[in-house]
C-alpha cells in the first residue's frame, strides 16, 4: 500500500508538447513571408521597368536642341500666299537681352513673320538672313522693357525693323511684320 500512496500523491505530469504543431506554424510564417517579399520584389521591378521606359527630361531637351540645330542649318523657305498679297516668310525665335533700364536684366523672346512683296526672291533671303535677324537683335538690344510694355512701343518696333530691314533688300521690301509670340521677362 505504501506503494500506491506514493503513486497515488504523485500528480500525472502533463504530456510534454507537440514538436509538429508549432513547426508547421512557423513553415506557414515562413512560406508566407517569402511569397509577399517575392511579390513586393515583382512590383518593385515592374515599377522601374516602365519608369525606364519613360523619356527623361535630359533626353527631350537633347533631341529638341538636335531638331533646333538641325532647322538652323536650313533656310526657311518662302511661304506663298494668294496672288498679289505678297510672300511670308517665317522667322526662327529671337532670344535677346533689352536695354538695362532701373531694374534688374531683362530679356525678350520674339517669334516673326515677315510678308514680303510678291517680287522678293528667295535667295536674297538666303544670303542675307544673317543679316537679317541681326537687324533685329541689334534693335531689340537698344529697347526697354519699358517702352515695348505699351501697345505703342511693340508698333514702333515692327516699323523699324521694317525700315531696317528695307535699307538692305535689293530685290523686294518688306511690306509688314507680324508678332507670332511676344514675351519680355
Amino acid at each position: 500500500m505504501a506503494e500506491e500512496n506514493v503513486e497515488g500523491t504523485e500528480e500525472n505530469p502533463a504530456p510534454p508538447p507537440k514538436k509538429g504543431s508549432s513547426n508547421l506554424l512557423v513553415t506557414i510564417l515562413v512560406v508566407v513571408n517569402t511569397l509577399l517579399i517575392g511579390a513586393i520584389g515583382y512590383f518593385q521591378k515592374t515599377t522601374m521597368d516602365k519608369m525606364e521606359a519613360q523619356e527623361s527630361i535630359h533626353d527631350v531637351v537633347t533631341a529638341a536642341m538636335k531638331e533646333y540645330e538641325k532647322s538652323e542649318d536650313q533656310a526657311p523657305e518662302f511661304g506663298i500666299a494668294k496672288e498679289g498679297e505678297g510672300k511670308y516668310l517665317v522667322l526662327e525665335g529671337f532670344t535677346a537681352n533689352l536695354a538695362q533700364g532701373d531694374g534688374p536684366r531683362r530679356f525678350i523672346r520674339l517669334n516673326l513673320v515677315l510678308k514680303f512683296t510678291p517680287d522678293s526672291n528667295e535667295e536674297e533671303y538666303k544670303n542675307r538672313r544673317h543679316q537679317i535677324r541681326d537687324t533685329i537683335i541689334s534693335l531689340l538690344n537698344s529697347k526697354r522693357p519699358e517702352d515695348l510694355l505699351i501697345s505703342e512701343g511693340k508698333s514702333f518696333l515692327k516699323e523699324e525693323m521694317r525700315s531696317a530691314i528695307n535699307t538692305f533688300l535689293i530685290d523686294g521690301k518688306i511690306l509688314d511684320v507680324f508678332y507670332t509670340g511676344f514675351q519680355i521677362n
